[in-house]
């Protein structure tokens, strides 16, 4: 038997018996690995679509990008806990000692523990934002002073636009207060003046025959959920009656709803002789 033969020999009679204890142990643990992610995709699959309940007013398509986004947010945090608990397993049937990884991964963990403590904040808040359903890409939101239309939502931040096309980065652990201006329906409470000397009977009974009319034509039934009705006579200002005017609408229509509402019934109150006033002055002679 020559060297290399020798070798061979030497090298099989080492490496068999490991294969048979420690190969198999890793197979093992491979396998067992990949068992449990896909047993916990399927249990997060399913949970995740049982505690997503939609709306009336949500899309079928919004809900399932919701389900898929969350599902995929807790997959990936399983996967690299697996991922990183296997290596760990590996390794140490390979034979090296992680005792020492653990202790700088500890160290490594700490500092970015403090380092990374805004992000990991944005994070979860970004989270309970994206599974409660506090707002969604496409709605009209006011966070604290700044308002605009939801163009993007990551578990970082969220990216708004405003009426003059400025887009502000707002950052999920920053949010205190969201006010959501198109969730589920959209409320229009329009002020209307007119002068002291009107026939208030005959003002109600205009705005409600123009609301009726509005919510009736063919163009704009769609958009109006209730008919837009007077209300009260909300206040005595300095020289008009203001009437209040509300009704629903669907989502983002309210500023279309109600520009046309002024329209019908600027041509009806001038058709009627309704006076809409504006500011006078009395000037006396001495």
């Amino acid at each position: 038997m020559n060297a290399v033969e020798q070798k061979l020999v030497e090298f099989s009679e080492k490496i068999i018996p490991w294969l048979l204890s420690h190969g198999i142990k890793i197979i093992a643990i491979i396998v067992v690995s990949y068992i449990i992610n896909k047993i916990i995709y399927k249990i997060i699959d399913r949970a995740v679509r049982i505690a997503v309940v939609g709306d009336r007013y949500s899309s079928r398509e919004a809900e399932l990008k919701r389900e898929e986004t969350l599902i995929s947010i807790f997959t990936t945090t399983v996967k690299i806990a697996l991922i990183v608990i296997v290596s760990l397993m590996v390794l140490k049937e390979i034979g090296l000692d992680i005792a020492p990884l653990l202790a700088g991964a500890g160290i490594v963990g700490l500092a970015l523990g403090f380092g990374g403590q805004y992000l990991i904040r944005d994070i979860i808040s970004g989270l309970f934002i994206i599974l409660e359903n506090q707002y969604r890409i496409g709605d009209v939101i006011r966070i604290d002073n700044t308002g605009g239309m939801v163009e993007n939502i990551s578990l970082r931040m969220t990216t708004l636009r405003d009426n003059s096309g400025i887009v502000h980065h707002i950052p999920h652990g920053d949010i205190k207060r969201v006010s959501n201006l198109s969730k589920d329906f959209s409320r229009i409470n329009l002020d209307v003046a007119v002068s002291y000397n009107t026939n208030i009977e005959k003002a109600i009974s205009v705005i409600n025959a123009v609301g009726f009319e509005l919510s009736k034509d063919p163009e704009w039934k769609e958009r109006i959920i209730t008919p837009p009705q007077f209300i009260r006579l909300d206040n005595f200002a300095d020289s008009a009656l203001i009437l209040k005017i509300n009704c629903d609408v669907q989502p983002l229509k309210q500023w279309e709803v109600s520009g046309e509402m002024r329209k019908r019934l600027k041509f009806a109150f001038d058709k009627e002789g309704i006076q809409i006033p504006f500011p006078q002055i009395v000037v006396h002679n001495a």
